[in-house]
């Protein structure tokens, strides 16, 4: 997507942040306390915490150092709040725009509690979009239609390094096995620790 003067956003979430869009749209009350992959959260709770995501890496973006950068994302469970259908899509696009900037992208900045570059800041943010899209589109009997670019994004970001991906710190857990010619969203949902086929009750 471009931006208003022809040239290309800096970082581009908008189709990461449309699909969370569209998902929100059709998640029915009566789901709101079902499972979600994320074994501690309820569907509400993943929707309180994409809330909580959203404005801490729109804020990352713009450099503020303030409770909702510095706050760790495990501090606390996340609470919904009552008006989060309209609460949540214009916070979607605040998100977006702030990534388009190039000065979000440069020197360092603050997510989640944690000191880290601008570039990198703007990947994590991309990648919770995408893996949390998908969450909620399983936990709520959604198709999830990922683009190919927030993907291989992710798919980079996740692929297995020096980090430790076991210990009580770790954001996501082990990859899980996948064959190398499964789809390439089932192989960034496997590195993520998820299993590509959870369903409810499955």
């Amino acid at each position: 997507m471009d931006t208003d003067n022809g040239t290309a956003p800096a970082l581009d979430l908008a189709p990461a942040a449309r699909q969370i869009r569209e998902l929100i749209g059709s998640v029915d009350e009566g789901q709101l306390d079902g499972p979600t992959p994320c074994p501690d959260y309820a569907v509400r709770e993943l929707l309180g915490h994409l809330l909580g995501l959203t404005v801490a890496f729109r804020d990352a973006a713009y450099k503020k150092h303030g409770p909702t950068t510095g706050t760790p994302p495990t501090s606390s469970r996340p609470v919904l709040p009552a008006d989060w259908r309209t609460a949540l899509p214009p916070l979607l696009d605040e998100l977006v725009e702030a990534w388009r900037s190039p000065a979000a992208l440069e020197g360092m900045t603050r997510a989640g509690g944690v000191d880290l570059p601008g570039e990198v800041a703007g990947m994590v943010a991309r990648n919770e979009l995408v893996v949390h899209g998908w969450d909620l589109a399983r936990a709520t009997g959604q198709e999830f239609r990922a683009d190919e670019a927030s993907l291989r994004s992710s798919e980079a970001m996740l692929a297995p390094g020096d980090d430790d991906r076991t210990g009580p710190d770790a954001i996501f857990g082990p990859p899980v096995p996948v064959p190398a010619d499964a789809p390439l969203v089932d192989r960034v949902i496997a590195l993520s620790g998820r299993r590509p086929d959870w369903r409810p009750g499955g």
